[in-house]
């Protein structure tokens, strides 16, 4: 076992904590507040490589491993979740996707321009009765020959009032069940794809969330990603990358909220004394502490697995459960730390709370979760 860092590792990870301290910090509140989506702080991290951090360099992205993208997800989370699930989505499910099962002429046309940040891309799953359920997607694509015609709803869409490509789930054949989903490509501006509204969310409210409409949307059948019937291996595999992207948002949160309350707690004077000399607080630094530092190595363990082309469906799952588990307790710890300040927006620490909680719901619930783990260990 070796826990130490590559010095490319240390380089990214350093540009990304400098970025996220001189570029995301100064803003950060303000964007919450008025739900502003950050377009010239995206380009920046498009300019640093974020945006395709694993992407092969031939399609214009970073080619950087797995563990490089989560020290950048982390740190970029520590200071602003809102813009890191940005770089999540495009990274994770988007690239990913792409790059190991789109066409030379999908990534061509595509994955070049969202590797380099030129384009953003979504992806779209969930709807009003299909979210943790994948198989009953309502959303149809209809074969039409040479076109797919694309009817349906898309809801809690990250990135979808901003993206220019749209990965987009759809039943084309509903009697063969999951073997009748297929995956699609579909761009901004084609006829009857509509976005509504941005939804007002609890956390996370940099980031754009929106429902999408489809409605008789022509897509070209070399838009379609694998073979017919590839769509749902497409999303599950797709996912499974995603976890640690989440996962190492949440660690992130989480650190970012302890390293509040640690500065603060030497600052903060009650008694006489500054407050980290109180048990109750020294205790409850020690237990963040903890529990970060055991939700690190879940969430570095599931991204060395897919380094190696390991299987990581399971520690991914893993590290997602608790690292958003960790990010929720321990916001929670950090307001309290912080005592009524805690409650103040200028002190930061409620708004990792309000953006941890996501991270126990997107990209697959900590139920699915437990179900991917226990069916994993029940197999043994």
């Amino acid at each position: 076992m070796d826990f130490s860092l590559t010095e490319e590792h240390i380089m990214i990870r350093d540009a990304a904590r400098e970025f996220a301290q001189n570029e995301l910090l100064p803003g950060v509140i303000e964007r919450d507040e008025k739900q502003h989506f950050p377009d010239s702080l995206v380009k920046k991290m498009a300019n640093l490589g974020f945006m395709g951090i694993m992407v092969n360099p031939k399609y214009g992205g970073s080619g950087m491993d797995t563990i490089s993208y989560v020290l950048v997800m982390e740190e970029l989370s520590k200071v602003d979740a809102s813009a890191a699930v940005i770089v999540s989505v495009n990274n994770s499910l988007v690239c990913y996707g792409l790059e190991a099962f789109g066409s030379e002429y999908q990534k061509q046309k595509y994955l070049t321009k969202l590797a380099t940040g030129e384009l953003i891309g979504a992806f779209c799953l969930s709807e009003p009765e299909a979210g943790s359920d994948a198989t009953s997607q309502k959303t149809s694509a209809i074969d039409k020959g040479d076109y797919y015609l694309l009817n349906g709803t898309k809801n809690w869409i990250t990135n979808g009032g901003r993206a220019d490509v749209y990965l987009v789930i759809a039943q084309t054949d509903k009697e063969k069940g999951s073997h009748g989903i297929n995956a699609f490509i579909v761009e901004k501006g084609m006829k009857g794809f509509h976005v509504g509204p941005k939804e007002n969310k609890l956390g996370i409210r940099g980031s754009d969330t929106h429902t999408l409409q489809f409605n008789d949307v022509k897509v070209p059948k070399e838009n379609r990603i694998g073979d017919d019937g590839f769509g749902f291996k497409f999303a599950m595999k797709t996912l499974s990358g995603g976890r640690i992207g989440i996962a190492a948002q949440a660690l992130g949160i989480a650190q970012g909220a302890y390293e509040l309350a640690l500065k603060y707690s030497k600052e903060r004077k009650t008694f006489g004394t500054e407050i980290s000399n109180h048990q109750a607080i020294a205790f409850k630094l020690a237990d963040m502490h903890t529990e970060i530092s055991a939700a690190r190595h879940l969430v570095m363990k599931s991204a060395w697995d897919k380094d190696q082309g390991k299987n990581y469906d399971t520690s991914s799952a893993m590290a997602k459960l608790y690292a958003s588990k960790v990010a929720m307790k321990q916001t929670v710890e950090a307001v309290q730390i912080f005592g009524g300040n805690g409650f103040v927006k200028d002190y930061h620490v409620e708004r990792l709370m309000r953006d941890a909680k996501i991270t126990q719901i997107y990209e697959g619930t900590s139920e699915i979760q437990k179900i991917v783990i226990s069916r994993s260990i029940l197999k043994e």
